[in-house]
């Protein structure tokens, strides 16, 4: 991607995404982030886009509506998980040691992704602006990066579980 490219689409993305942010409920940075990082997986693959205006304008439309989906079908549980079963001590030790492969399974997790997984592992349950700040990273940034995280931990526990 050149410089020129990302200097004129800069102003553009921040308003589509500024005008689509607050309608989908995301933030406008995770929009900003998630269309820049879609517009190289395209110079990656295919090259830039003929009208990259217009392909920008509809990637962050795409985006916030990937985001409304995602946001619907989010869902808080009413207890942890964890929790719901009895106290017991088997129910504890189970528990404490599925944490503790949790926790080792996160250490061993590529960049930037342990100390983030741990922040928001941790018991002090952390607000998106205390982790941004501890870690030195933009709270926009936490969305997809956490994502990428949770997806090599996907990758990494079902490459366990499998040989298991």
């Amino acid at each position: 991607m050149t410089h020129e490219m990302v200097s004129a689409l800069r102003p553009l993305l921040a308003a589509e995404a500024s005008a689509e942010a607050h309608a989908s409920g995301a933030e406008r940075g995770d929009l900003e982030q998630a269309v820049w990082l879609r517009l190289l997986e395209r110079l990656e693959t295919t090259g830039p886009p003929a009208d990259p205006q217009r392909w920008l304008r509809r990637a962050v439309r795409s985006e916030a509506r990937r985001s409304r989906r995602a946001a619907r079908a989010e869902q808080p549980y009413a207890v942890e998980p964890a929790e719901d079963g009895g106290s017991g001590p088997e129910q504890r030790a189970m528990t404490a040691e599925r944490h503790r492969e949790l926790h080792d399974a996160v250490r061993r997790l590529p960049g930037r992704c342990p100390s983030l997984m741990a922040a928001l592992l941790s018991p002090r349950d952390l607000t998106y602006r205390e982790i941004a700040g501890e870690l030195g990273i933009s709270q926009g940034s936490l969305g997809p990066e956490r994502s990428r995280c949770l997806g090599c931990l996907r990758r990494l526990l079902a490459a366990e579980v499998a040989a298991r």
